[in-house]
């Protein structure tokens, strides 16, 4: 499925690009000047900032003395392919980055989250109370925009319920339990789903307990995706209240990988997890 999605693509093509640049021992600046364009138009361009045209990456390619014609059309393929529209591109105005064509193509899905329930996890409700928290939205945000973003968010949780769909391990801090976003009644029935969720077989859930105390995650939230072929390298996701990070060296998926695992080490099992979640939407049912 990773093959054909438009985020991979992208990505893929920005690699090449910075690959066949370096191959050719150019800089930024040598390219912009041969081309008579600027250093910031080729960053664009190596970091998905720009939209690829045909004709400009064959210059490229000319360039960088790329003459093999099966390399050229296997980099023009990359190119033609990023132009596609994934359902994700209708919400370019919600979505901060490549989180959620990430998503689309992910084999396997690793998170951490402290303060908040997942998004792949949440209910409309519960979504709904998080942007009006201001989370991410301006004061003057209306009814229309939060709910164009729980479209969105609802739209992302589809890939869970898909034909062969990716393996989510969900690691949720009790703190994020314990929060009453948007008031009783939404959280008890945001604890219902995850118990539900909890026990589909693709996902794992396990909670991090107080009792904890100090672990290897208190930086903060984090997603890790793996793609089921060998053509995309995994990447780890971060998000900040203004802008997303995408970190793809292999140093930084090893720490994140461990973090993850001892986490996970630290955290109940996947069976007493479900049982803590049903307890918690019980006591606040009482």
């Amino acid at each position: 499925m990773s093959g054909d999605n438009p985020t991979l693509q992208r990505r893929a093509l920005s690699a090449e690009l910075i690959k066949r640049r370096k191959a050719a021992d150019l800089t930024a600046e040598q390219v912009g000047a041969e081309l008579d364009r600027s250093r910031g138009w080729l960053y664009g361009l190596e970091n998905d900032k720009t939209k690829p045209n045909l004709a400009t990456i064959r210059q490229l390619l000319d360039l960088y003395k790329v003459v093999d014609e099966s390399e050229r059309e296997y980099i023009l393929s990359l190119a033609r392919g990023s132009k596609e529209q994934g359902w994700w591109r209708e919400y370019d105005d919600v979505f901060r980055g490549p989180l959620a064509g990430f998503e689309a193509s992910a084999g396997n899905i690793l998170t951490y989250d402290s303060v908040l329930v997942p998004g792949l996890f949440q209910t409309p409700d519960y979504a709904a109370a998080v942007f009006r928290g201001g989370r991410v939205l301006s004061e003057e945000a209306d009814d229309g925009d939060i709910a164009r973003r729980v479209e969105a968010r609802m739209e992302r949780q589809k890939i869970l319920k898909r034909e062969a769909p990716p393996r989510l391990w969900s690691i949720i801090d009790e703190a994020a339990l314990r929060k009453r976003v948007g008031g009783r009644e939404v959280m008890i029935a945001q604890l219902r789903l995850i118990v539900e969720m909890a026990g589909w077989s693709n996902i794992t859930m396990q909670i991090l307990p107080d009792s904890a105390g100090a672990h290897a995650a208190t930086a903060g939230p984090f997603i890790i995706i793996d793609f089921p072929d060998d053509l995309h390298q995994p990447v780890v996701c971060l998000e900040t209240a203004t802008k997303s990070a995408y970190l793809e060296a292999e140093e930084d998926l090893e720490t994140y990988t461990l973090i993850h695992k001892r986490v996970a080490a630290s955290a109940l099992s996947p069976e007493e997890s479900i049982r803590y979640v049903a307890s918690l939407a019980d006591e606040l049912k009482r």
